[in-house]
């Protein structure tokens, strides 16, 4: 299974011909060669994670291509087919196994709704966990997302995230807020937090891809 990193929290698995999109939204740019794709999987409602142009880029290639989602993602993208999914659940999307955990987005601020939030752990190696610190429990996870700049958290909460996870493999996503200066020094702090555990973290950039 091969993963490509895209801009900010998009990511393309690929495994036996077949594809897997994960958060396409506003920050990521335009998705092309969108064939043969076996599912589209969005944590969140939030249009940096989902836009029906990047959702119809996907299908117009591929029609009636499972999109798995919590509800909140289904009452906001209504002109959508989306397959609901919930902590617990486990998927087979043609070479996919996907696993769900967690429900809820982490907290911005008070005055802001907090709205449903999956994370998904990929053939029991990639684990993504949207906008969440949710730990996928009685999981070893081999390679981990880890969030490196937004406005739900601090980087304290991204290290100490790493530190309890303790992935093999590490890199850092949810960074186009972050100037590169930011980028540098949140792919330290991760760096250092996965080296804790024995771990190697990967710096990748948008376009790098990691064999897994």
């Amino acid at each position: 299974m091969r993963l490509t990193k895209f801009e900010h929290a998009a990511l393309l698995l690929e495994d036996s011909g077949k594809k897997l999109f994960l958060d396409p939204g506003s920050f990521t740019s335009p998705l092309t060669d969108t064939g043969n794709t076996a599912a589209v999987v969005i944590t969140h409602e939030h249009a940096d994670h989902w836009t029906p142009e990047q959702l119809k880029r996907v299908l117009d290639l591929n029609p009636g291509v499972p999109i798995y989602a919590p509800q909140g993602v289904a009452d906001a993208a209504k002109d959508f087919d989306i397959t609901v999914v919930r902590a617990g659940d486990t998927v087979e999307a043609g070479p996919f196994t996907l696993r769900f955990f967690g429900e809820k987005h982490a907290v911005i601020h008070s005055s802001i709704p907090v709205v449903d939030n999956v994370g998904v752990l990929i053939n029991d190696t990639l684990y993504y966990a949207g906008d969440s610190f949710t730990i996928p429990e009685g999981v070893d996870v081999d390679v981990l997302a880890v969030p490196a700049g937004a406005p739900w958290l601090k980087i304290a909460e991204s290290i100490d995230y790493t530190l309890a996870v303790r992935p093999k493999r590490s890199f850092t996503t949810h960074e186009m807020v972050l100037a590169r200066a930011g980028k540098d020094m949140s792919n330290a702090r991760i760096k250092w937090a996965t080296e804790q555990g024995g771990g190697e973290f990967f710096a990748l950039e948008p376009g790098d891809t990691l064999d897994l």
